[in-house]
């Protein structure tokens, strides 16, 4: 191959494992904000749970608050019907009493149901605690190898970067201006040739220019897309005995 063309290959292939390696470390943020992300939906389940449990608990709360005053009441009401005067006056208090006693009943009955769910969503909350524990030590590990893992493409990157900058510094300087003009156009400055088409635009080349590519003695643009060209034998078979 073209001493030129090995260079830019090397520093086309060194471009690539560089992009490679900065859209892995670029992902690392994303996986992190995602786990999070999941941790809060979980979390959030839990709060919803606990919150269900507390506004029972204070509704529960109200209600026994609710039957002290009206059995404050029907003390007052009681301590008053040795005082009336009138049969109607009797009647009509005891009226009063029976009203209030029905309240409370109806209030007594609601705790009742109150305490059933309360001990209900005791059950959710302690289940949902359990499943949030389990959840959070996934999501500690998984942080922990987020956090290896990018410190170790940190490390690949910057070595990735230093090769790409040896790569370029190895190619002559015009040929280098050409190359970076091309791959600012078009993303790439180089692009393999395979089966007589150009890989990146994928559009089949002229015939002689197929055969001049394969011998890669020059730099040869695609008529299409302006990338230099070059071509990659295919390794050769290994025979298999019979």
């Amino acid at each position: 191959m073209n001493a030129e063309l090995e260079k830019l290959v090397r520093l086309h292939k060194a471009e690539q494992e560089t992009r490679r390696l900065e859209a892995e470390l670029g992902q690392v943020p994303r996986s992190r904000q995602e786990l999070e992300t999941r941790l809060t939906v979980e979390r959030s389940r839990l709060d919803a749970a606990r919150a269900a449990h507390d506004a029972s608990a204070k509704a529960r709360k109200a209600r026994e608050s609710g039957v002290q005053d009206l059995e404050s009441k029907r003390s007052k009401y009681k301590g008053q019907l040795m005082e009336v005067k009138t049969n109607k006056e009797y009647t009509a208090m005891l009226h009063e009493i029976e009203t209030v006693e029905r309240e409370i009943r109806a209030l007594e009955d609601q705790i009742l149901e109150e305490m059933e769910r309360m001990e209900t969503l005791g059950q959710d909350v302690r289940r949902e605690e359990a499943a949030f524990k389990v959840i959070e030590g996934e999501a500690r590990k998984e942080r922990l190898a987020l956090d290896s893992r990018e410190a170790g493409l940190q490390a690949l990157v910057q070595r990735a970067r230093e090769e790409r900058a040896a790569s370029a510094a190895a190619v002559p300087e015009e040929t280098l201006a050409r190359y970076e003009r091309i791959a600012h156009l078009r993303g790439s400055g180089v692009a393999e040739a395979r089966d007589g088409i150009c890989s990146a635009c994928r559009v089949k080349l002229r015939v002689q220019v197929w055969v001049e590519v394969r011998r890669n003695e020059v730099l040869i643009e695609c008529d299409s897309c302006s990338r230099i060209l070059y071509y990659e034998p295919p390794p050769p078979t290994v025979a298999v005995e019979p």
